[in-house]
């Protein structure tokens, strides 16, 4: 199918109060009003299309952008690529999820995650950290950077509760991400999260922030520590 055909499919679905929704949760104008569950029924038609993701994501329409993530091939992402996703990403659900799901994904997660969390655009180092939290979840044990990872909650630590609004959101899941995916740093996160205590973020209609101490524990109950999330994207 052609992008224009999927641009009319996808607007099909769209309506005035889920595009309220979206707006409201900082999409913009420039966004159709299409439930996640109806992107799902044509992703699972189309699967994988590198080039239509492409071309879909540079459409600027915000709810189609996410639906661009969804079928993009990861690993087939440049570092010029996700870096144009990241810089056009104007909505937190395409900056939180679409962009780090496909980065952690691709071989320049770790690189561009490292490069983002130190941009002064809060889009951007919102999209690092949680692009971070994406690969912790899927990525080995082994195949992680544990210092680095160790360093990365240090500075979650202390800097949090300076941090942009969206980034402490992004930050506090991080450290959830780490106490409950990473083993070896688990009991490190936790006591983090504890000393970091609750975190305030000024959200969006009755959203809240998790507290990660409970979720850690949680994970811990629950005997998952070692179980690692098939893929980042959900």
């Amino acid at each position: 199918m052609t992008a224009n055909e999927i641009l009319d499919e996808l607007k099909s679905y769209g309506n005035e109060t889920t595009r309220r929704t979206w707006i409201n949760h900082g999409a913009g104008e420039s966004c159709f009003g299409v439930k996640i569950e109806h992107m799902k029924k044509i992703q699972k038609r189309i699967k994988v299309d590198h080039k239509l993701a492409l071309e879909l994501y540079d459409s600027g329409i915000s709810d189609v952008m996410y639906f661009a993530g969804l079928i993009a091939d990861d690993p087939k992402m440049t570092k010029k690529d996700l870096q144009r996703w990241v810089e056009k990403a104007k909505w937190g659900m395409v900056a939180q999820y679409t962009v780090p799901w496909v980065a952690s994904g691709s071989p320049h997660g770790r690189e561009l995650a490292m490069k983002w969390i130190d941009s002064k655009k809060e889009l951007i180092a919102l999209a690092g950290w949680a692009t971070y939290s994406s690969m912790v979840s899927v990525k080995p044990d082994e195949e992680l950077d544990l210092p680095e990872v160790k360093k990365l909650l240090e500075r979650v630590e202390k800097t949090i509760h300076d941090a942009p609004n969206k980034v402490r959101y992004v930050m506090n899941g991080f450290v959830i991400a780490v106490g409950s995916y990473v083993k070896p740093l688990s009991d490190a996160a936790s006591k983090v999260a504890k000393r970091i205590g609750v975190v305030s973020v000024d959200m969006p209609g009755d959203c809240k922030v998790p507290f990660a101490p409970d979720y850690i524990e949680k994970a811990k109950a629950r005997g998952t520590l070692t179980k690692k999330r098939k893929m980042a994207k959900c």
